[in-house]
């Protein structure tokens, strides 16, 4: 026996390769989804098996006597293709096989557009969660192709751009490639959000630009909108985004948030990550808004209203940056704990109360306080010579449960 892993293309039988095809005529057993078996044009007569579980198709194929089966697979079998966990059970198993590869959605889509996808930032929502927001953020205005499939169809990937403030972008759908039925438009996010698609469909999203820097942490403070509202200063900011320790993908909470400088940055180290600016002074919000437009984070979420009473309304946090608490600090801190007993704080504080507050708090939920000081000096010109002159000295105290470090 040898197997042929076949990529079929994307269904029409003009999409076949020329092996594909010969390997096709070959065959004496046929293993796939429903959709392909159907579709293959060999004759009824040739035994088909439906699965797509590469060890369940292993099984099939030891319990038969064939010769040269095939097992299909749709689009190209090196593009998002189960054929990539068949092939080391095949060899663990030294079942002989062969590999022919198809043409995938993405050559036929971009070939229909006249275009090329070398520089297409390229997800799969075909069976896998997704995060578009992210994944647009990180392709860094690049154009992002999604395969598409149930829930996460394009409808529905268009549906979550949008709701971020990604609507203004132009989506380009393609559905039933290849068959009769083929359909290729173009439309911005949000008048296709909610608009039902074929099951075979492809999405390409493009026109996102931001003035979004190259290094992120600890970005000058002319860099913000800032009206007349607080907001911490770059080395301190930079300084305490650090001892968050920033990993793409968990959920912060910048509660204090000002003028958003700390959730702005949040948002640029980890673009797959949910950013939750709280505030709640109307110039503050404001400003917030205006920020998370300038710099493009779209995934960045501003909820304005009083901590510690908001924030039941938000998703656990996997930290917590706390730059005013409005003398509710240690409510502010027990709600965290209550969503996520292993979140980790950052507190900054220029008075000796709130240190003494933030300590004591941290202490009697049981976390370990650690303090450091940071003292900075910024130079003004005087005629011909340039002074140092002091800021406010700004603690930073951070901790989380000592049993869960």
């Amino acid at each position: 026996m040898e197997v042929t892993l076949v990529g079929v293309g994307l269904g029409n039988p003009t999409t076949l390769t020329a092996a594909a095809a010969a390997a096709l005529q070959q065959a004496d057993g046929l293993i796939g989804s429903r959709r392909l078996l159907e579709e293959c044009p060999l004759p009824q007569s040739v035994p088909r098996k439906f699965s797509t579980k590469s060890a369940e198709i292993v099984e099939i194929l030891k319990g038969q006597d064939w010769q040269n089966p095939c097992v299909l697979y749709s689009g190209d079998t090196g593009f998002y293709s189960g054929a990539r966990t068949l092939v080391p059970l095949l060899e663990a198993e030294h079942i002989p096989f062969q590999v022919l590869p198809g043409i995938s959605s993405l050559q036929y889509f971009a070939a229909r557009l006249g275009r090329s996808w070398q520089e297409w930032s390229i997800v799969s929502a075909h069976g896998l969660s997704c995060d578009p927001v992210g994944e647009v953020l990180s392709a860094h205005g690049k154009p992002v192709f999604f395969l598409t499939s149930g829930s996460e169809g394009a409808s529905s990937l268009c549906e979550r751009l949008s709701q971020a403030g990604m609507g203004h972008l132009t989506a380009t759908v393609g559905q039933s490639l290849s068959y009769p039925q083929e359909e290729i438009f173009s439309d911005s996010v949000s008048r296709l959000a909610g608009r039902a698609f074929s099951p075979l469909t492809v999405l390409l999203v493009e026109g996102y630009t931001s003035c979004r820097p190259a290094c992120s942490q600890g970005l000058p403070d002319e860099a913000f909108l800032r009206g007349d509202v607080p907001m911490t200063k770059q080395e301190v900011r930079a300084a305490a985004i650090g001892k968050l320790e920033v990993r793409d993908g968990e959920t912060y909470w910048d509660v204090g948030a000002g003028t958003g400088s700390v959730s702005v940055e949040l948002a640029l180290l980890a673009p797959h990550s949910q950013v939750c600016a709280v505030e709640c002074k109307g110039e503050a919000c404001s400003l917030i808004r205006a920020n998370r437009e300038k710099f493009g984070v779209y995934n960045l979420e501003l909820s304005q209203g009083r901590a510690p009473e908001i924030l039941a309304q938000l998703p656990a946090p996997d930290a917590v940056f706390l730059g005013g608490s409005g003398g509710e600090l240690p409510a502010i801190l027990e709600e965290a704990l209550h969503k996520n007993p292993a979140a980790r704080f950052c507190i900054t504080a220029i008075a000796v109360e709130t240190l003494g507050t933030a300590v004591a708090a941290m202490t009697q939920l049981g976390m370990e306080p650690q303090i450091s000081q940071v003292t900075v000096a910024r130079s003004r010109e005087a005629g011909a010579l340039h002074l140092m002159m002091g800021q406010n000295p700004v603690w930073i105290i951070t901790g989380r449960k000592e049993a869960l470090v």
